[in-house]
C-alpha cells in the first residue's frame, strides 16, 4: 500500500499485478477495503494492473473533516479521473462498490476519454437520499435492525469489530470476513477520532455529501462496455436497482449472483473477475 498525490490530493492506493498491463482501476466504497484480495488477485492474473484507492476522508486518503466534508461527488469523480491518469496514460477500466459505483458513474460520464469501460457493483443510479418511485429502496424491517443498534466505542478495535460483524448478519453477508475486514480498516484508519473512525468503518460522510446535480438521466450517453453486478439477497441497495442500472447503460451486462448480499462473497470473486476481464 502507498500513497499517491493527485491535483492536491493525497489517496491510499494498493496495487496488484504487472504495471505495465492495462490498468482496473477500483473505487472504494468508502475504503478499498471493500474490495476483496481475492478478486484483486484474480483479475491481476488474468493480465491486469489492479489499483484499489481510498475515497476521501477514508484509510490513507487526504482526511480533513468527514462530518462537514468541503468537497461533492463531482469531486470524488474528478479523483477517479485524475488517479487514473497519473496511473496509466491509456484509457482504464473503472470500477466501483456501493458508494464508490456512485462515484465510477459520474467519473465516467464527466470524463468519457480517461475510462474504457465500466464496472457497477452493489450501487444504484441515483444519490443517496429518497429514491426514484421506480426503485427499490433498502429493505426497511433490515434498516430498522441495522440502525437501532448503539454505537460502538470506536477507539475499541474488538469492539468494532464485533459492530461490523453483527452487520454483516444482519445485511446477510458473511460475519467472519467483514470482522476481518473492520480490523484492517480500523489497523489502517489515521488516528482515534469516533468521526473518523465512523467514517472508515460505516462511510456515513457520503450522505452529507453534496451529489448534485442528477445523473441518471445521462446514463444513456455511456459508450464504453459495462458490467453491472448485484446480490440477490442485497437488501440494502435491492437487486432492483442494479437491474435498473443495466437497463439505462446501452448494451450493460447483468450479472445477479444468486447468493450473494451486498459483499462480494470469494466464492463468487472468479465468476466477478471473468465478467470484468471480458469487458477489456
Amino acid at each position: 500500500m502507498t500513497t499517491v498525490k493527485t491535483d492536491g490530493v493525497t489517496l491510499g492506493v494498493e496495487s496488484f499485478g504487472d504495471a505495465e498491463a492495462p490498468l482496473v482501476l477500483l473505487a472504494g466504497g468508502t475504503t478499498m477495503m471493500s474490495w476483496p484480495d481475492v478478486l484483486c488477485e484474480a483479475i491481476a492474473r488474468g493480465g491486469r494492473h489492479v489499483v484499489r484507492y481510498d475515497l476521501r476522508d477514508s484509510g490513507a486518503s487526504t482526511t480533513i473533516d468527514p462530518e462537514a466534508p468541503a468537497y461533492t461527488l463531482r469531486d470524488l469523480a474528478a479523483d477517479a479521473a485524475a488517479l487514473a491518469r497519473e496511473l496509466d496514460d491509456r484509457p482504464a477500466h473503472l470500477a466501483g462498490i456501493g458508494v464508490g459505483g456512485m462515484v465510477a458513474q459520474v467519473a465516467a460520464l464527466d470524463h468519457p476519454d480517461v475510462f474504457s469501460a465500466l464496472t457497477l457493483v452493489g450501487t444504484r443510479p441515483v444519490a443517496p437520499g429518497p429514491v426514484d418511485d421506480d426503485l427499490p429502496d433498502h429493505d426497511a424491517a433490515t434498516m430498522d435492525r441495522l440502525f437501532s443498534r448503539s454505537m460502538p466505542d470506536w477507539s475499541d478495535r474488538a469492539a468494532v469489530a464485533e459492530f461490523a460483524a453483527g452487520g454483516a448478519e444482519i445485511l446477510g453477508d458473511d460475519p467472519v470476513a467483514a470482522r476481518a475486514t473492520a480490523e484492517r480498516t480500523w489497523d489502517r484508519t489515521p488516528g482515534m477520532e469516533p468521526a473518523v473512525q465512523m467514517a472508515n468503518q460505516l462511510g456515513m460522510v457520503f450522505a452529507k455529501l453534496d451529489c448534485s446535480p442528477r445523473w441518471r438521466e445521462r446514463l444513456s450517453e455511456l459508450a464504453i462496455p459495462a458490467l453491472v453486478v448485484h446480490g440477490r439477497r442485497d437488501p440494502f441497495f435491492p437487486v432492483g436497482n442494479g437491474e435498473a442500472l443495466a437497463r439505462e447503460i446501452s448494451g450493460a451486462r447483468l450479472l445477479v449472483l444468486e447468493r450473494a448480499a451486498t459483499a462480494i462473497r470469494d466464492a463468487d470473486a472468479g465468476e466477478v473477475a471473468a465478467a470484468m476481464l471480458a469487458l477489456s
